[in-house]
């Protein structure tokens, strides 16, 4: 392995690894809907947007050709916008442990885009393991609809909401990684952000005015400096420079980092419990996900 593509590893690495531990930090933060999702998606592009044209003031400029500014527009609005807007709407009716199943099929995602894109062929394995991952998925909202007591903590809403969330930053992986590639990351993610808050800002800034910030509690003032700072600021520094250096694939295999982390977080605290449901719904989702991989890696 080059420099380069060790470089795109590691800061892949450590990106899924941030937004492991982001999916409890979410689901604890917006379940007293003290703050509504959209003002936290505003908040997270204005503050991190802000230090993303800070940073920028340090490095030398960079020009960015006119005809770009309406992809890196489309860009901001499917890979930050509509992909974080999902999450946070979604996150409240899924368990932690669900959502990091069914972000795991980000990378079946990227390459059916991939088969679209750059004409990538879809062999009858690759068939065969998105079929596999779909029916684990159909399960899995059929198993917990159908729980005990006919109450189920992850709902179809919110199942819904992830898959539009994993699918939306998929496409944002395999369609723009040319722009990406072409611009450096602070570049590129200072634009990403200017656009999502002016887009985010008309639409959340009454909801804004009318939070009882002294009524949040400081676990969740903390919270929500992870959510900025951490998974949104680093991790979006971090993702371009991967896709820079590693296919848009491998980014996205990356995400299997999540699922292991939120899972075993969530149980450990006591926001989730493992059922053989999930466990199957699991196995299935992950056997298909293996059986692309490896006719993707195998050439086939």
């Amino acid at each position: 392995m080059t420099r380069s593509s060790i470089t795109g590893h590691l800061s892949a690495f450590i990106a899924y690894a941030i937004f492991g531990f982001n999916i409890i930090v979410c689901k604890d933060l917006t379940s007293g809907n003290l703050i509504p999702p959209l003002g936290i998606f505003t908040l997270r592009s204005l503050v991190a947007g802000a230090l993303f044209w800070i940073v920028s003031l340090f490095l030398p400029k960079e020009k960015v050709e006119r005809k770009d500014y309406i992809r890196i527009f489309a860009a901001s609005l499917l890979g930050f916008f509509t992909c974080q807007v999902t999450f946070l709407v979604g996150i409240p009716y899924i368990t932690p442990m669900d959502c990091s199943i069914l972000t795991a099929m980000s990378p079946i995602y990227t390459m059916a885009i991939a088969a679209i894109v750059i004409k990538e062929p879809i062999t009858i394995q690759k068939a065969a393991g998105v079929a596999i991952s779909f029916i684990g998925i159909i399960y899995l909202i059929v198993s917990r609809v159908a729980a005990p007591g006919g109450v189920s903590e992850s709902t179809p809403f919110g199942i819904v909401m992830i898959i539009l969330n994993s699918l939306s930053f998929s496409m944002y992986l395999g369609i723009f990684k040319p722009l990406i590639s072409k611009y450096s990351a602070v570049t590129f993610m200072k634009w990403i952000f200017l656009f999502s808050a002016l887009v985010s800002v008309p639409l959340s800034l009454k909801g804004l005015t009318q939070v009882q910030w002294a009524a949040i509690p400081s676990i969740q003032y903390a919270e929500l400096a992870y959510l900025i700072i951490l998974a949104t600021f680093v991790t979006y520094f971090l993702i371009p420079v991967a896709q820079k250096r590693i296919r848009p694939t491998l980014v996205s295999m990356y995400s299997y980092i999540q699922p292991i982390i939120a899972i075993l977080v969530s149980i450990v605290i006591g926001m989730d419990h493992l059922t053989w449901q999930k466990v199957l719904a699991a196995a299935m989702v992950f056997g298909g996900v293996i059986i692309v991989s490896y006719s993707r890696s195998a050439g086939r």
